[in-house]
Order: structure tokens, then C-alpha cells, then sequence
């Protein structure tokens, strides 16, 4: 029984309508949010787009005839699929001199991320000023944070980087994380990749449901599961679809940030280390806890005896992570 990404397909293409205009570019990458990076290119070209970013080389679709930004940068020890609709994304002085002559190139500015990027005082390089002589230059490539200095951060930033970039050769800038409607403030002929916002912008428009596989009843005390725990009372122990194959209970590294979301995480973290694990799996509005950690294609839950469990067959709700998520089938509503 498989665990299920419902899609209401009118109100999440509506939403994809309305979010949508031609300064902004899709992105489809990874697991292509939940939906599928196929599916995320069809709908792209359904918008108008003709211009899609992906994350990697290997995720540059074959025989794709619309232009494809690859947000990777380029190596020379990547193997790089051939084609004139690819525009690779430079970010080191090294690179732009060994990338061969002709390619479609953005160069990728270091922001405060600090990740990828040709960094500010080496926009006049001589390096970079004959480079872009002997490539097709697309533009300016700027990354910037989520969080921390908000919006008006990445506005301030974008503005002076984009006008020193531009300084140097007249183009096209490319960002990421900022509202399309603040586009125009960083000034003219600026473009949006935009991932989350447009595809999981509208999560009304996305339900996930996994299917009850088994349910028994069980007293305080008996041990279940292949690490034997005793339950904590009287209820019953569901099986439902979804485990460490899909990306259930698997997590990154805590985004804490404020006093607050560390005192959370410090709790999180006791409870977890006594063994009690909050599940993604909801029944009757509540969140249930792991009976022990999931298995790889389903979970074992606790189900105390004052709820009245589902039987097998039945759908209970689960809350994901969609950019980690892999479902078993996708159903478009």
C-alpha cells in the first residue's frame, strides 16, 4: 500500500498561474520538490517558460529543447552533457579561462552565503575581462540567504553587487530568494529563479496520505517492534506505509536560530534521547509518536486506547518534508 501525494490539480495550477511571469525562471531539482522534476518541466512549459533551472549536470533532461540553467557550477572534471540550449554557471577566475570558448555562460557573484562565486574585487581581473571575449556571456548570477537579514538584506546587497557587476559588462542578473514583486528595486532586466514558492507556494493544494498496512492492541508493558520497546500504556500499535525509503524520520541539521527554536530543538533532542520520537503521521488531528524508529517502507505508531484506531486500508494524514519526500504514487485530483 503506497503512500500517496494527493495534488488538487485545478488549485495548484491556479496558483502557478498567479504566482508566475516571464522574469521568473522555474527551477526543478532533486526530487523536483515532492512532485517530480518531469512533472515540474512539463507544467514549466505549460506557464510559457522556455527557460528552466536544474540543480546538476545529470539533471539536464536529454533532447530538452528549451534553454536549461544549471545552477551546479562548472568543472572541468564534470562530464557536461552537450547541447547549444545549456548555460552553465561559472563561479571561479580558474573555470572561465578553461571552459571551452563559445560556451553559454553566467557567472556567479559571491554573496553573503559564501558558498559559490567570484568574489567582488575580482570583477576587473584581467582573467575575467578577456574571458568574456571568448565566451557567450548570459549574465550575472547572485545567491543569496534565507532568514537571518530578511528581505531588505538581499535587496541592499543585490543592488550594489549588481551595479558593480554591471560596471564590467552590461547583462542580465539572475537571483534567488527575492520576492518577485521586489525585482524591480534591484533595477531592470532582472530575473527570479524560483523553486519552493512557485511548486509548494500553495500547500492547501498538496495533502499526503499514507494507508494503514496492520493494526493490534497491545497492554502497558509488552515489547514490540525489532528493538523490543515496552509501550508506555494500553492502545494499539499501527503500521502504516511510509518509512526511511521515503525520507520519513529522516532529518537535516536544526535551523535553530532564536532562543526559542534552540530551547524547542534542546527538547526535541531530550525526548529523543529517551527514546520518544514525534512521528509526521496525524489521526484525529494529533501528531502520534513512534512506537520506535521507522522502518525502511513503513512506520510503527502508538495509538493510546482513548482514540478509537483506523482500520487496515484506512488513509491517515502525514506532514513532510517535501524537497526529502519520495511518494509511491502521485495523484493529480
Amino acid at each position: 500500500m503506497p503512500l500517496i501525494l494527493h495534488i488538487d490539480s485545478d488549485r495548484w495550477r491556479d496558483h502557478l498561474r498567479s504566482t508566475w511571469n516571464p522574469d521568473i525562471v522555474p527551477v526543478a531539482k532533486g526530487n523536483g520538490y515532492g512532485v517530480g522534476n518531469t512533472r515540474l518541466l512539463a507544467e514549466s512549459r505549460a506557464l510559457g517558460a522556455r527557460t528552466v533551472a536544474v540543480g546538476t549536470y545529470t539533471e539536464v533532461p536529454p533532447d530538452f529543447k528549451d534553454d536549461v540553467v544549471v545552477l551546479t557550477p562548472w568543472r572541468p572534471f564534470l562530464e557536461i552533457p552537450q547541447g547549444k540550449n545549456v548555460i552553465h554557471t561559472v563561479s571561479r577566475l580558474a573555470d572561465l579561462v578553461s571552459i571551452p570558448a563559445g560556451s553559454r555562460v553566467l557567472i556567479e557573484v559571491q554573496t553573503s552565503m559564501r558558498r559559490h562565486g567570484i568574489g567582488a574585487r575580482e570583477l576587473r581581473h584581467t582573467m575575467l575581462l578577456n574571458a568574456l571575449d571568448r565566451i557567450k556571456f548570459e549574465g550575472w548570477s547572485l545567491h543569496f540567504p534565507m532568514g537571518a537579514g530578511g528581505t531588505s538584506a538581499n535587496i541592499r546587497e543585490a543592488q550594489e553587487l549588481s551595479r558593480a557587476a554591471r560596471a564590467v559588462r552590461n547583462g542580465p542578473v539572475w537571483v534567488s530568494h527575492v520576492p518577485a514583486q521586489k525585482l524591480a528595486d534591484i533595477g531592470d532586466n532582472v530575473k527570479l529563479r524560483m523553486g519552493t514558492g512557485l511548486w509548494l507556494g500553495d500547500r492547501g493544494a498538496l495533502t499526503v496520505r499514507a494507508t494503514v498496512l496492520d493494526v493490534h492492541s497491545v497492554r502497558r508493558g509488552e515489547r514490540v517492534g525489532y528493538r523490543q520497546r515496552r509501550v508506555a500504556g494500553d492502545g494499539h500499535i499501527l503500521v502504516v506505509s511510509g518509512g526511511t525509503a521515503h525520507g520519513v524520520g529522516l532529518e537535516a541539521p536544526t535551523a535553530a536560530a532564536t532562543v526559542r527554536q534552540r530551547a524547542i530543538a534542546m527538547a526535541k533532542g531530550s525526548l529523543d534521547a529517551a527514546g520518544m520520537a514525534l512521528s509526521p503521521f496525524t489521526i484525529e488531528g494529533k501528531q502520534r509518536w513512534f512506537a520506535e524508529p521507522p522502518h525502511m517502507q513503513a512506520s510503527m505508531l502508538f495509538l493510546p486506547s482513548s482514540v478509537a484506531p483506523p482500520a487496515v486500508g484506512d488513509e491517515v494524514g502525514v506532514d513532510v518534508r517535501f524537497t526529502t519526500t519520495v511518494f509511491d504514487k502521485i495523484s493529480m485530483d
